[in-house]
């Protein structure tokens, strides 16, 4: 029977490696660009050379077990009866070898979380640049507080230097990725998550919202900009002195579920609400203002910002920075 079914077994096994490999040669986790990327790709491919470890030693017992004790010819049931007892000394190896592989997975794993919480050990010297990256359905707002610029849907970082994202969210829980660059990390209303991120080489990679949050859940991604130090330097000048200001208005308007074009503007959404803090009071007070319904929510695709128009007069804020708010 076995010797019917090895060139099935040989075929199948082939097969999972092959699709395994190749699937992970076009996944852009294995093409990590940054420290953070390159200690999470080191972890994966610890943990899958264990499992194939495991793998093959299970098949080689299932192999053996198989062969020997195969039902042969000229052995009746009246012949033969099974050796039902325990073996204590097989018992306590199969329970000591997995406590064994749960340690040698723990050790590193834990190892590699306290270093992703720090800045990359190569450029731990230089001054990280703060981004606050905040989730809205379904868009990214980026604010950069010291050089009072803030994008939508985009993100320029320069190489060789670490970046310190603020995560946070307006409204629904959300997951920031950007799989060449680093890990995920989850954005809430009303609470602030770090992350250190450096990209080694320029190029444009690409990030998104790993967290389902709805119809166009899809479309929440962002480009993560890795310039040449002199090519960011430039932009921020260029987008400090020729940038549009960023109105409470126009802020206003990107609190309405749905998508929106990239954007770029010369001051950040920090003057008027800190979502870090705001526990998604502004956003909801927004859609009220704006008659968008919460149970209607991703009725659009893409918001069209000019055509937006208050129905009644409702503050947007809770706190004194209501002061700064204009009806219309």
């Amino acid at each position: 029977m076995f010797k019917k079914m090895k060139p099935f077994f040989m075929l199948v096994t082939g097969l999972l490696f092959v699709m395994v490999l190749s699937g992970c040669s076009e996944m852009a986790i294995f093409d990590p660009k940054g420290p953070n990327a390159e200690t999470l790709r080191d972890l994966i491919m610890l943990s899958i050379y264990f499992m194939i470890g495991i793998m093959v030693v299970v098949y080689v017992l299932f192999t053996f077990v198989i062969v020997k004790f195969r039902d042969r010819k000229g052995r009746g049931d009246k012949d033969y009866e099974p050796n039902m007892h325990g073996s204590t000394k097989l018992e306590i190896i199969w329970t000591i070898i997995p406590i064994i592989i749960v340690v040698l997975l723990s050790i590193p794993t834990v190892k590699a979380l306290y270093e992703l919480k720090e800045p990359p050990k190569e450029t731990a010297h230089i001054e990280p640049i703060v981004i606050h990256a905040t989730s809205a359905d379904w868009k990214w707002i980026f604010s950069y507080p010291e050089e009072n610029i803030e994008t939508v849907n985009y993100v320029n970082v320069p190489e060789d230097r670490p970046v310190l994202f603020k995560i946070t969210s307006a409204d629904s829980m959300s997951s920031f990725w950007v799989p060449q660059i680093g890990g995920q990390v989850y954005g809430m209303p009303g609470m602030v998550n770090e992350l250190y991120l450096q990209a080694d080489e320029p190029g444009t990679y690409e990030g998104r919202n790993s967290n389902f949050t709805g119809q166009e859940m899809a479309d929440h991604e962002f480009e993560f900009h890795a310039l040449k130090e002199d090519e960011y330097e430039a932009w921020v000048k260029d987008t400090q002195e020729n940038g549009e200001k960023l109105t409470e208005e126009t802020y206003e308007k990107l609190m309405i579920p749905g998508t929106v074009d990239e954007m770029t503007f010369s001051s950040t959404h920090l003057d008027f609400v800190d979502h870090g803090i705001d526990s998604g009071v502004y956003a909801l007070k927004v859609r009220e203002k704006y008659g968008i319904e919460q149970n209607k929510h991703g009725h659009e695709e893409k918001v069209d910002l000019d055509e937006l128009e208050p129905v009644k007069d409702v503050e947007t804020h809770t706190d004194d920075s209501s002061s700064h708010h204009h009806h219309h």
